[in-house]
């Protein structure tokens, strides 16, 4: 028997992948976007995945790290992960290549709740490298299979400056659709940049919800970022009359061992990995302000 077909329900073992691309996502190159496909057929068909989900990659030799996964279920039989290089592992990671071996757990977590998207109209706003899950949401709402289960679909994104932007090609993609409304914005301005020049809240308010707030009863806000843009987000959201059980966020950043068995994500009675890590803000004003 091959490796690559030992079977186990065991969770904590991962199965095996291929990284089959490898995308530079920033100017610095320290984000990379990984494909990976798995080694056995099998393995493939029982990783089923919703956006909001992420899983736990393998480096064997050096560690694992929990990262959200980037890609759509529509997208095919692989599986993407963003990964930023700063630790011993990620850096281990992104000196791998095309064609090696890493291992996958998971899926974990509760992910977006796409059932209760549907038939709303739909508000995205990311910050930085934590716009992989919101990335796989666009994604899969916009595949033309589903597309007509969403109302209207706006996205705001922010980072830093243009080179830190990730995803550049959906970004290009998705500003040439008539079914998406996309705004981007960067913190301070440059020469060539032709779009929004502002801190996430702010473009929020002044922009972008300018252009949704006559629907703001029927949409639904879903917010991953760093912890001060997602603190100045909500109440901009609250103010333009977004109620706490419409407006969902993900605390990804917590993850550790993914199955509740570590406590390192634990917000007061609550596992990150498995009670989350999506939350309604409703939710989170019950919980100790640990996040």
């Amino acid at each position: 028997m091959t490796e690559t077909s030992l079977k186990t329900d065991n969770p904590y073992v991962p199965k095996l992948t291929t990284i089959s691309k490898i995308v530079q996502e920033n100017d610095i190159n320290d984000l990379k976007t990984f494909r990976l496909e798995f080694q056995n057929p099998e393995d493939a068909k029982a990783y089923k995945h919703i956006p909001g989900q992420f899983g736990g990659l393998t480096i064997f030799g050096y560690g694992e790290c929990p990262i959200g996964i980037a890609s759509s279920p529509t997208d095919g039989d692989y599986v993407e992960f963003t990964v930023k290089k700063v630790g011993v592992v990620t850096t281990a990671l992104h000196e791998m290549k095309e064609g090696d071996t890493i291992g996958l757990r998971g899926p974990f977590g509760n992910g977006w709740p796409m059932e209760r998207l549907k038939g709303h109209h739909i508000l995205i706003i990311g910050g930085g490298f934590a716009f992989t899950t919101l990335r796989a949401l666009v994604r899969y709402m916009l595949y033309p299979d589903n597309r007509q289960d969403f109302g209207d679909i706006a996205v705001l994104y922010g980072a830093r400056n243009s080179g830190e932007m990730i995803y550049k090609y959906d970004l290009d993609d998705w500003k040439k659709r008539d079914d998406i409304k996309l705004d981007l914005t960067i913190d301070v301005g440059e020469d060539t940049w032709k779009f929004n020049v502002g801190y996430v809240p702010d473009i929020c308010k002044t922009v972008t919800l300018a252009k949704t707030h006559p629907t703001c009863e029927q949409t639904i806000a879903l917010v991953c970022g760093p912890p001060i843009m997602i603190r100045f987000t909500i109440p901009v959201l609250k103010d333009f009359g977004f109620h706490d059980d419409d407006i969902l966020l993900s605390l990804e950043n917590r993850m550790k061992c993914g199955i509740g068995k570590c406590g390192h994500c634990m917000v007061g009675e609550k596992y990150v990995c498995t009670d989350g890590p999506v939350f309604t803000q409703s939710q989170l004003k019950d919980m100790p302000k640990e996040y």
